[in-house]
């Protein structure tokens, strides 16, 4: 199990990318991008409300559905296109494909092939290391092997509780490696996010903060 993604050690940041770009060309696959934003964008409050433990256990089974649904969807993309990064399906496709990836967790299969594909996209510079951050973490801790970037909280009796990491002492630096922000200010930033009013549709989430039913920062 430890071989998972053959990526379980810390990355360098090289495939991050790049911003303030003049022009932003057309994505190339405008049909996989609005299909992708409009899974995302329908599983949207109900992610959401999962995060704020707002749904009855009929309504999370429901969504377990959907989200495994999606996740078909996205198999099907991934082994047409590979990744579905910002050159296919632009940034908000992107995002939506790995939002997809990362509540995929019925779907073993899928989400590690996600993952998989999604690291060669980062370090190419068509996705974001930092989302794909997340999702390795998710992978880790569906294989039950401690996850190596810190993204991933449970919601314990006293709060949220980070699960189980891999050499917790040098976390920050792999983290900083992704650019992530060190483990208390994300954790700060996922408490106040989570006692404040839900995201709209039109906020950006570049994979610094994101909620999930195993919370992530």
């Amino acid at each position: 199990m430890t071989a998972l993604l053959d990526l379980d050690r810390p990355l360098s940041p090289a495939g991050s990318l790049p911003e303030g770009s003049a022009v932003i060309p057309p994505p190339q696959l405008p049909h996989v991008q609005r299909e992708l934003i409009a899974r995302a964008t329908a599983a949207g409050p109900r992610w959401q409300s999962l995060a704020r433990m707002q749904l009855s256990d009929q309504e999370i089974g429901m969504g377990r559905h959907n989200d495994h649904a999606n996740a078909g969807v996205l198999r099907r993309i991934i082994g047409e296109y590979g990744w579905p990064g910002v050159p296919l399906v632009g940034e908000d496709g992107a995002t939506a494909a790995w939002q997809i990836a990362l509540r995929a967790d019925t779907d073993a299969f899928v989400q590690r092939a996600a993952a998989r594909a999604m690291h060669a996209a980062a370090q190419r510079g068509t996705a974001s290391i930092r989302q794909w951050a997340h999702l390795h973490d998710r992978c880790l801790l569906n294989a039950d092997l401690p996850q190596l970037f810190g993204t991933q909280y449970l919601r314990g009796a006293d709060g949220l509780e980070l699960e189980p990491v891999r050499d917790p002492d040098t976390l920050d630096a792999r983290r900083a490696e992704v650019g992530l922000p060190p483990a208390a200010d994300a954790l700060h930033d996922l408490r106040l996010r989570l006692t404040a009013a839900p995201r709209t549709s039109d906020q950006k989430n570049d994979g610094t903060s994101t909620a999930s039913p195993t919370e992530s920062a």
